[in-house]
């Protein structure tokens, strides 16, 4: 059992709310200039004419029921924007449905519907634009006008996202469509949808996802279907094909004996605990006699009763040896007493053999939890996903119905509010792949896979410890990859757009390739030992890539759960991060140069943060000290009808200063951890605005060496200003201090960076800012979110290789009454 001398410190009593107004950094758009408004107008107004006109047509002469509105799709200029937010007017019911970047011709393009009687909108707008104007003065609604290119009837591409090549042709395939809805008639777009699949015998699935304005469905259909439903239907958003979901790898056989199991088991004890590793996957071996001991007393369940609750498959079994030992070879040949402090939790998300029907995942994966939830409703909970898509992916990053039900859940958006940790693999690259692109180059252009998007998930991928091949049968192989580098079979972000988030965010053991110069192929020597599903007749097998790095950080969580009882899952994961570290080769491989926007951001992208280390994580020592803070935030409010930002804190941190200032020119680092659950607002509406998808988003910053308090407040907020301080508006934070910088590391939901300095620079750095910055809880005010508030977790750690430092001793002197035995609430 691992001892804790110094657990970490969590602080309260810190914070102080100041009222915030953030910056104003206007956001940058590009409209063509028209030297001759009238003529434009002219254009414009003749086009949206002839939609109307040809709309009419289509009602009249269509044999099918017809909606009473219509969908057009209006297109920017090749290489300029559009003015998308006043394509929408939600009183008059035209809505912006979706908005997408025609990447062959360059051109923004907006899907928007107009409702029946507000045919003539648009029409006026340009007229409007139209009418002369004084010399010097701007045309009416000049942005609008002028930014539109085209205009023209809504057709099935125009709700299409991904590949345009993989929308269905004659023969029916499962796509997801997503429905717009407003507060009040959910109920009356999903019975509109689901009474025209029965009109035009579209196969429906019974599942659907619910988010904010949006409802998922799938349809089994084929093009003329898809096009008659658009025609009939007025709900309609976007249309998606449906993700398949990833093949497993095929077993390994071992020699591993019984007897191992039985010496094992003679020195383990298994604990009573609340933390639980819960596994999503092809379900469980219970009866194996290294994991029923911790196996929890009806947690062994499936989406659907009739696939039975056994692992046919093998993959959830061997998931389950290495969340539950970590490295169970190890533990065997270790000799020492071992403790098994957290429980075992299965829910089979996937059928016991055939093909996979086609569903929506993340209908499956909100069952699949709700499941284990009811089952072990006290259980403090890692939810751990080894299954993932790589077909009809989003190559930029950007959510899929899946990654989306993953924020909703993890945020407890879905209605429960309950706050949930949630593990899921990148996705592998297949030894195959090897073949055609080159090591470490197939990784990069593997992206991470659905639904591994999730901003709130931690979504895991590998590097690799096993670099020795000892079975006769592979004389002549060799490992891909050195000791420490990214595993051969670790996907990465590197060529996702960077507003999305950095994925992996951390990296555990996924073993290597070997390769005789031709073929690459998994190799016994290059893999972790785990648990076989038929224990009777073997009880080893062996297990790789993604899959088993994601339980390993799945154990990992489990052991801070239970040394800290009641601790929130944004905290865990933020010492998760917090506690990663890159290896030289991983420096090697990736930080070919020091830039930030160049080799700092390709080993973050390929790396995440690096090898989480569960002692960094778990404790303090004299050198190293981690200080936790779990608050809660209100980053806006209405002021009348007109929503605003509400407030920062400001947290005022215990710091050695004394001591930091005698070592003087001594290294000290200062590493900052932020973490927080969105809560996602999914479609694409508007994704070009980075503040469209999550409800808000929150950043930290810590007060310079020259600063004084007073001049940090005023530079994090405006309101703080007097009027007779001159604002330089350059914005600086001292961010080249930091390592990664803020254009790398404000991204998604978790927030990490370091500075490395002189001790002597960092003494007054005890003061830091958690500020909000603006999302669509403020956005769309009238979904009734405006007011509410969300969690976050920062963790501040201080450290120096200096041995014989004590930094410890200082910081917990400072603090009245400390308690380091359970969670402090905020």
């Amino acid at each position: 059992m691992l001892e804790i001398e110094k657990k970490n410190i969590f602080l309260r009593n810190t914070m102080d709310s100041l009222p915030y107004v953030s910056r104003r950094t206007p956001f940058e758009v590009d409209y063509p200039k028209r030297s001759n408004p009238g003529a434009h107008a002219a254009f414009i107004s003749r086009k949206l004419q002839e939609c109307r006109e040809q709309s009419l047509t289509q009602k009249q002469v269509a044999a099918i029921r017809y909606k009473e509105g219509v969908y057009l799709e209006f297109s920017s200029a090749a290489q300029h924007d559009l003015a998308i937010k006043s394509l929408e007017n939600l009183q008059k019911g035209i809505r912006l449905l979706n908005v997408k970047t025609d990447a062959s011709t360059e051109t923004v393009k907006a899907t928007v519907y107009i409702p029946a009687g507000q045919e003539a909108y648009f029409l006026e707008k340009v007229q409007a634009y139209a009418e002369p104007v004084e010399e010097g003065q701007k045309p009416k609604n000049n942005n609008l006008v002028r930014s539109i290119e085209n205009v023209k009837l809504a057709m099935l591409d125009s709700f299409w996202f991904g590949d345009l090549r993989t929308m269905p042709a004659d023969v029916p395939v499962w796509c997801e469509i997503w429905l717009r809805y407003e507060q009040n008639d959910m109920e009356e777009a999903e019975d509109n949808f689901v009474s025209c699949c029965a009109d035009f015998r579209i196969e429906l699935n019974e599942r659907h996802i619910v988010f904010p304005e949006r409802i998922v469905r799938l349809v089994k259909a084929n093009s003329e279907q898809l096009k008659n439903m658009i025609s009939a239907c007025e709900y309609i958003a976007e249309m998606r094909r449906a993700p398949e979901s990833t093949s497993f790898f095929d077993e390994l056989t071992g020699r591993e004996q019984q007897e191992w199991v039985k010496e094992l088991l003679s020195r383990t004890t298994f604990h009573d605990t609340k933390a639980t590793v819960c596994l999503l996957d092809t379900g469980l071996s219970a009866a194996h006699p290294l994991l029923s001991p911790a196996v929890y007393d009806q947690g062994v369940q499936a989406v659907e009763s009739t696939w039975g609750t056994a692992d046919d498959e093998g993959h959830g079994t061997e998931m389950a040896g290495i969340a539950l030992y970590k490295d169970l070879k190890e533990q065997l040949v270790d000799d020492k007493p071992q403790d098994i402090l957290h429980k075992i939790e299965s829910v089979k998300i996937l059928p016991p053999r055939g093909e996979n029907p086609p569903d929506l995942y993340g209908a499956v994966t909100e069952r699949a939890v709700a499941l284990a939830e009811i089952a072990n409703p006290e259980a403090e909970r890692a939810v751990c996903m080894a299954v993932t898509s790589s077909e009809y992916n989003t190559p930029d990053g950007s959510p899929t119905s899946w990654s989306a039900a993953l924020d909703s859940l993890t945020s407890g958006a879905e209605g429960s509010e309950e706050k949930r940790l949630f593990f899921v693999s990148a996705g592998n690259v297949e030894p195959a792949e090897l073949s055609d692109v080159a090591y470490p180059d197939a990784s990069v252009l593997h992206c991470v896979e659905n639904p591994g998007q999730s901003w709130n998930a931690l979504t895991v991928g590998a590097y690799t410890k096993d670099v020795t091949i000892g079975a006769q049968e592979y004389n002549g192989f060799s490992p891909v990859a050195d000791k420490g580098a990214l595993s051969p079979y670790s996907s990465t972000s590197v060529n996702w757009d960077n507003k999305w988030p950095i994925k992996p965010e951390i990296l555990l053991d996924g073993g290597n390739v070997a390769t005789n110069g031709q073929d690459y192929m998994s190799c016994p020597d290059l893999s972790l030992l785990t648990t076989n599903r038929q224990p009777l007749v073997r009880p080893f097998s062996t297990i790789w890539g993604t899959s088993s790095a994601t339980a390993q950080a799945a154990w990992m969580a489990a052991q801070i759960y239970a040394k800290y009882p009641g601790i929130w899952p944004e905290t865990v994961r933020a010492l998760l991060v917090h506690s990663a570290r890159w290896t030289g080769e991983m420096h090697k491989q990736f930080c070919t140069d020091e830039l930030k926007t160049k080799g700092r951001r390709n080993l973050l992208r390929s790396c995440g943060y690096g090898i989480p280390h569960l002692d960094k994580a778990i404790q303090c020592m004299n050198n190293s000290v981690n200080m936790i803070i779990q608050g809660e935030l209100q980053p806006f409010e209405k002021n009348g009808s007109r929503p605003q930002m509400k407030e920062m804190h400001l947290h005022k941190i215990p710091w050695p200063a004394e001591v930091l200032q005698a070592l003087g020119s001594i290294d000290v680092e200062l590493r900052v951890t932020l973490s927080y659950f969105i809560e996602p607002g999914p479609g694409e509406k508007g994704w070009r605005d980075r503040y469209r998808y999550p409800s808000c988003g929150l950043r930290f910053d810590v007060m310079n060496t020259d600063e004084t308090i007073e001049d940090f407040k005023k530079r994090i907020d405006i309101k703080m200003r007097g009027e007779d301080i001159k604002d330089k508006g350059d914005g600086s934070s001292g961010s080249t201090r930091w390592y990664l910088g803020s254009d790398n590391r404000d991204v998604g939901s978790i927030h990490s960076d370091f500075i490395k300095d002189s001790a002597v620079n960092l003494c007054n750095a005890n003061y830091i800012a958690v500020y909000p910055v603006i999302g669509w809880w403020r956005e769309r005010s009238y979904l009734g979110k405006c007011d509410s508030k969300i969690r976050y977790s920062l963790v501040v750690s201080l450290s120096t290789p200096k041995q014989d430092v004590d930094l410890y001793t200082p910081i917990i002197t400072q603090i009245p009454n400390t308690i380091q035995v359970g969670i402090p609430t905020p």
